[in-house]
């Protein structure tokens, strides 16, 4: 972070800047970073070239740092432009900065600077300059890189221990906005319908005392059917809401404009909501409706009443409509399911759809029991095959046998997958119950389920 600092005072005194198309903010971890920047002088170059302070944690990285100026979002959506961010986190998936930016990279703090000084990722950094200077000379990342020395001396002189101790002593206390806020109190949350961002979730709300019988899924269609390394965060809400998404619609129908909309970890705490954004990823690329990207999908109707033809729209209506036609989905995908980070709702989100199983070359192993936790069942293709090796197109209706009370853990069980024409594709999957405990998990609808029951009893 000093050696952005140390880079942007440089750049400023070349008379460097930065292009008000290049949207740049500045998101430190913790409050320390400002005082130690502050104290080194360098907070002040950074916010000349645009990096003002605009949160601390997690904020920009995963699109919560505001929106790009209307201008810019016109040219890039009427051009259908990749967009690019340059960001110090530690994830690059696409539309995590912000819906309209499908490339991030990761880079260094000073590197990020060096890339908006640019304006464009199309560049070399060892051979073409960063920019001109107040003379009209080529300025180069090789003239405003700081030195090891340079960056010992900032540490040496602005960074202490004290710092520390001062800011984490009352990190607890909040703000005295945070302070303000009123509460009622009691032992039991009083729910609030007319809220956006609690909402009763409705895990529980069918639970009964009794385990219920483990069944065969029967009549299943796919929500889903994907390619390799579908990630957590194609699955889960994360980042921006977009306005014409179906979470987007639901809080306007709910009188909340587009501007006080927050992004989706702000309202991880409403179902309603973040049902809505499972699958809403920009760059999810749904097979059933290649090569459109995004949260797109077909329902296919009763089979009776329709050869195959399904009726493209979102992912979340069509599981709706799943859902008031009483119809399992499930999902299909390749290779490693799952990846990125451990998000729960990267298993809440399929499972408030109607997913009731997931049928996958191989699952991240964090993800395979996340989905176990939420009573979905993570099945595996047996080894050389997958849903383009077995003919499948993803209309199929999809019987899925042998699941019982007495199923055993990695059971081998048979899928069904009845086509359009009447033919009967029938392949063996394993039941990624790995353990007596995960069989027991899945047979109560899920580790929530589980611990009530045990917890009553």
């Amino acid at each position: 972070m000093l050696a952005a600092g140390l880079l942007a005072k440089k750049a400023v005194e070349r008379g460097l800047s930065v292009n008000p198309i290049v949207k740049t903010s500045l998101a430190p971890g913790s409050r320390v970073v400002t005082d130690y920047l502050k104290k080194a002088n360098l907070l002040d170059p950074l916010a000349k070239l645009g990096f003002n302070v605009v949160a601390y944690g997690c904020t920009t990285c995963i699109g919560n740092s505001g929106p790009l100026s209307s201008e810019v979002a016109r040219a890039v959506t009427s051009g259908d432009l990749v967009a690019a961010a340059v960001l110090s986190g530690n994830r690059n998936f696409e539309g995590r900065v912000h819906p309209l930016v499908k490339a991030n990279f990761l880079a260094s703090p000073p590197l990020v600077v060096a890339y908006a000084l640019a304006g464009t990722v199309d560049i070399d950094l060892n051979k073409e300059p960063l920019g001109n200077d107040s003379k009209g000379q080529p300025v180069y990342l090789k003239d405003l890189w700081p030195t090891q020395n340079e960056i010992k001396e900032a540490i040496a002189s602005s960074l202490d221990v004290s710092m520390f101790k001062d800011r984490y002593s009352s990190v607890f206390e909040g703000s005295d906005m945070w302070k303000a806020i009123k509460v009622s109190g009691g032992d039991i949350y009083e729910w609030d319908e007319a809220s956006t961002y609690i909402h009763h979730p409705p895990y529980f709300q069918s639970l009964t005392l009794d385990v219920p019988s483990v069944n065969d899924i029967k009549g299943a269609r796919v929500l889903g059917l994907f390619g390799d390394s579908i990630t957590t965060d194609h699955i889960s809400p994360a980042g921006n809401i977009a306005v014409d998404s179906p979470a987007g619609k639901f809080l306007q129908e709910r009188g909340v404009q587009p501007k006080d909309f927050n992004q989706y970890g702000a309202r991880r705490g409403n179902d309603l909501v973040m049902a809505r954004g499972t699958f809403a990823n920009i760059r999810l690329k749904n097979l059933l409706v290649a090569p459109k990207e995004g949260n797109w999908t077909k329902h296919f109707p009763d089979p009776e009443r329709a050869q195959g033809i399904g009726v493209e729209m979102p992912i979340y209506d069509a599981a709706m409509k799943y859902q008031s036609e009483s119809v399992p989905a499930i999902v299909i995908a390749g290779k490693e399911y799952g990846t990125g980070s451990s998000r729960d709702w990267a298993a809440k989100g399929p499972l408030l759809q109607g997913v009731r199983a997931v049928i996958a070359e191989s699952f991240e192993r964090i993800h395979r029991s996340n989905l176990v936790g939420m009573g979905i069942l993570p099945l595996k293709f047996m080894d050389g095959q997958n849903a383009e090796s077995l003919g499948l197109k993803g209309d199929e209706v999809f019987d899925i046998v042998g699941l019982s009370d007495h199923m055993k853990p990695k059971s081998v069980v048979t899928v069904k997958a009845k086509k359009v024409d009447g033919k009967v594709v029938d392949f063996k999957v394993t039941a990624l119950l790995n353990t007596d405990v995960e069989v027991n998990y899945y047979r109560n609808g899920g580790i929530l389920h589980t611990v009530l029951r045990n917890l009553v009893k």
